[in-house]
């Protein structure tokens, strides 16, 4: 509804995906992402890990900045509306993996089912269970979390992670 109010158009697409969601999970304080994509390619993603906001404000937020706010991505155009699908997470609490090293990590890791959260020192960054698609295999996912933490490629491998997972339900329509 963010972002097509920005254009100053009727939300029918989020209107419908909130009739699917039942109004005590709108009201609770939950993580949420929103993530744009344009032809099957990412056009902006902002979320919050934690719960800070009720799913509905953050949905709502997290829209309006996925479109217009990822530094990543000039603002959305109305041309582009067209051609993009939004994609809605809401997320469990995420929860710390007690693991030994590299390969005990590995093995608690779901691929598919798991977002994973890795933090050290002042560095952190996620990955949805979405991505993945992209990165099927778990070094490789690990190893692209680091580095978009900013980190070692290889500091996973290190165990001197904090390790977070968490599941998403998933909501998408086109817009």
């Amino acid at each position: 509804e963010s972002i097509l109010n920005g254009f100053r158009q009727e939300a029918d697409t989020f209107r419908s995906l909130k009739t699917r969601l039942s109004t005590l999970v709108l009201e609770e304080n939950r993580g949420t992402f929103v993530s744009l994509h344009k032809k099957g390619d990412l056009r902006g993603c902002i979320g919050n890990i934690d719960p800070v906001k009720t799913v509905f404000k953050g949905i709502r937020d997290n829209a309006r900045h996925a479109a217009f706010n990822d530094s990543r991505f000039s603002p959305l155009s109305y041309e582009e509306v067209r051609d993009t699908t939004i994609e809605v997470s809401i997320l469990t609490r995420p929860e710390i993996v007690d693991y030994t090293d590299a390969r005990d990590l590995i093995t608690k890791l779901r691929p598919g089912t798991d977002g994973v959260i890795i933090k050290k020192h002042s560095h952190s960054a996620t990955f949805l269970p979405q991505v993945w698609k992209q990165l099927k295999d778990p070094e490789t996912f690990l190893t692209h979390l680091c580095v978009k933490a900013g980190l070692s490629s290889e500091e996973w491998k290190s165990g001197n992670l904090t390790v977070l997972t968490y599941q998403v339900q998933l909501f998408e329509e086109g817009l």
